[in-house]
This record gives C-alpha cells, structure tokens and sequence, in this order.
C-alpha cells in the first residue's frame, strides 16, 4: 500500500480554482465516504481550507490517478484542469509534506499557526466517519507531535509578519494593559479587519471603527461588540481614542495635526499611538512632531515585519531539521508496523496448519488407532505443510536466479531457526 497527498493549494491554483475545489462542511461526510469507498482507497482525510484542498489516503500503487479524477468528478471539474494545478506526494514525502503544512512552513503566511487547527479539525472529522486506519492514524499523531516539538523549541509563531499584526504588535509595547485602552479604527477594508480581530484578542474592549458608509463599519464592528461611526464623527471620537490605527483610500489626509491638537487638549494630553497603514498617508506627517503623540508609518511596520520574517526563516530552518527526525520516527514505526503485520498472518498461517492436523491426529485417536503412529503421521504432516509454501518458493527463486531472495531466504529460515539437533 502507498501514502498518498494530493491537493492544490495558494502556489499552484487562482482563487477561482481553490473556490471550486473546496469542501463544504456539509459536503465533507458526503465526500469522504465517497472517497473511501474507491476501490483503490483503504483509508483516507481531507483538508479544506481557503488556501489549500488536500486528500491524503492509503491507496493501492498509482491510486493517485483515481484520486484526482473522483476530486474532479465530485466537484465538476474536468481532470485536464486540475491536472495543471494539481501535486502529489507518495510515501516519505507524503508523510513529509503534511508536516510542513502542519507547522505552517508550506502557508502563504510563514509559521501562521491556523493551519494546525484546521488539520486537527480534518483528522477528527475523517476519524468520525471511518476513514482513518493503522496508517493515517499514526501519521497523524506522529505529524501532531512534530509541530507541537516545532512550536515549543522554536520561535516560528512568535514574531508578527502581516502588517495588521505588527500594528496591533507596536501597540503592545506602548500600553502595558490592553483591557483598558480605546481603539479608533478609520476604514473598514480587510487590513482593519485584521486589526480589529488582533485587537480583540489581545484584550480591547472598546473598539470603534470610522468609514464612509456606516454600513460597512458595523460589518466590521458588530461582530467584535464595537461601534461604528462615519467620517465626520472622527473629531470627537479621537478625544476618546487611546489607539488609532487607519487605513483608507482617500487621496487627502483624514486626520490634521489642528484636529489632534484639539483631541489631545480635550485628553489633557494623555498620549495616544498611532498607525498610519495608508497609501498615500491618511495621518499628516506633521502629526507625529505633537507631544504626546506616538506615530508609526506603513515604513515602519515593514521594518517590524522584516525583522519578523529574519526570525521565523531561521526558525524555520530549525523546524524542517525537526520534521527531518519526524519523519525518520515515522518511517521506523511504519517498518516496525509492517514487520508486525508480516508476523502476524505467518503466524496465524501456521497455527491454522497447526490446527488443522491436530484435528485429524484428535479424529484417529479416538477410532482407536496405534497412539505413536499418529503422532509420528501429524509431525510429518505439520512438517510438510508449514515447509510447502517456503519450498515452493525457494524453487521458483532458485530458477528465477533471485539470489537476493535467496540469501533473505538463508538469514530467516536457517541462520535465525534453532539448531534443535544439538539438544
């Protein structure tokens, strides 16, 4: 049998693609059971996320080729499509991708920790509807267990790398206690959204946002418990403001140092940070000459990010010698698994062998037949059939000129076999 990861993800297919090839949660039972019941797969998970859609399964060799075409069928996409953005892993590499995805070494966002959330939230969800086995089972825990080794000894989610987080992350340096802080957030695009959501957990309460269409602003507000106001609201909303933090598209200035002055005589100077994230700037450069005013520009968040990216690549580096023995750890188990296995049905092959003869010998001696004969008729008996099949096979290879099998042959049946002459 052979691991196989297949999917596409935020390097390899547009938007529209990933959109078409994602799973619904409502559709996810559907599709693993339909995956699962593929002649080729004996076991099998799925991960869909905004960035990527990926199938892991245990198939017969070169499943992969059934795989991609039910991931098309399912989603009513010709294969020829996929094909072209589609990737697949067999084996160790497999076993290697899902935990670089695991600790976020293959995100668009280097060392985002989302990810392993989302991975656990697959495995339990195939695990619920059966399509785990031995194999995905334990390729799992070992994958948990990497990234879990990788969070804890390196610094990979430590550092912020998207302009929103580093904004909320200079905040931080400024206001020892974020419970008691008020934000005032202008615009309402997606980067304010990001703020908003960091700023939330990292303790705001008070959150406002400013836009144009109020509309929009409460989009953004409502779901974190805050407010929302319109543009011309700012001036008294900014006496209040203990955090700003804007981003908008006007071609002009919202925020001039006249209203800050105003804001920060009605604070009685309480001082007051701010980002401007905006290109071209929505905070006038003379704003950051007041006193009391601590202003950060777009420039000096990409400074912070720098330096974060510096971090987390060497962390990275760190991480991927981690999966390195992870993946090590998995293939021994696997082996050892394998061996076990082996084991397993030889053994339960010659207890049947067993079995069966010692039913015939039980047979004869209860119609009265000399004891001793029957003993000496089930020795060789056994003998002849628990020798037939490795026999059979010896020929075969001998003929074949496998003289690999033959000297395996050799190691197992002779030199690891008691010599029970000599007792």
């Amino acid at each position: 049998m052979t691991l196989l990861a297949l999917g596409i993800n935020h390097r390899t297919a547009t938007v529209e693609v990933r959109e078409q090839v994602a799973f619904a949660p409502a559709e996810l039972d559907a599709a693993l059971g339909e995956l699962r019941g593929l002649p080729e797969v004996k076991e099998a998970a799925v991960l869909s996320t905004c960035n990527r859609t990926e199938l892991y399964c245990v198939t017969e060799s070169a499943g992969e080729a059934a795989v991609l075409e039910w991931l098309g069928r399912f989603h009513g996409l010709p294969v020829e499509d996929l094909t072209r953005c589609a990737y697949h892993y067999l084996d160790n590499e497999a076993a290697r991708h899902l935990m670089r995805v695991a600790v976020g070494l293959d995100s668009m966002v280097l060392g985002e920790p989302q990810i392993l959330g989302q991975l656990k939230d697959a495995y339990q969800a195939s695990r619920l509807g059966k399509g785990l086995g031995k194999e995905l089972e334990c390729l799992f825990q070992h994958t948990f267990a990497v990234a879990k080794q990788v969070r804890t000894e390196t610094g990979i989610g430590r550092n912020p790398v998207s302009v929103a987080y580093a904004a909320v992350s200079l905040a931080s340096r400024i206001f020892d206690d974020f419970g008691r802080a008020r934000a005032l957030l202008i615009g309402a695009g997606e980067t304010i959204e990001l703020v908003a959501r960091h700023l939330k957990e990292a303790g705001v309460s008070q959150l406002t946002v400013a836009n144009r269409t109020r509309e929009r602003g409460e989009q953004v507000a409502a779901p974190l418990g805050g407010q929302a106001i319109t543009l011309d609201a700012i001036p008294e909303a900014l006496a209040e403001a203990d955090i700003v933090i804007s981003s908008t598209a006007a071609p002009l200035p919202i925020l001039g140092k006249g209203m800050v002055e105003r804001a920060l005589k009605k604070r009685r100077h309480r001082p007051i940070f701010m980002v401007d994230i905006a290109v071209p700037r929505d905070i006038e450069p003379e704003v950051g000459q007041l006193a009391d005013i601590f202003l950060y520009t777009v420039d000096d968040l990409q400074e912070v990010i720098a330096e974060n990216r510096r971090h987390r690549q060497v962390a990275a580096d760190q991480a991927e010698s981690l999966i390195e023995h992870g993946v090590g750890a998995w293939q021994h188990d696997r082996r050892i698994r394998s061996g076990g296995e082996l084991i397993h049905d030889y053994r339960s092959r010659g207890e049947a062998h067993r079995d069966h003869s010692l039913e015939q010998a039980m047979t004869r001696l209860a119609r009265g037949e000399d004891p001793e004969a029957v003993v000496r008729r089930l020795a060789h008996q056994l003998t002849n059939r628990l020798l037939h099949g490795p026999t059979v096979a010896l020929r075969e290879a001998a003929s074949a000129e496998r003289h690999d099998l033959l000297e395996a042959a050799s190691a197992l049946l002779l030199e690891a076999t008691p010599d029970t002459t000599t007792r």
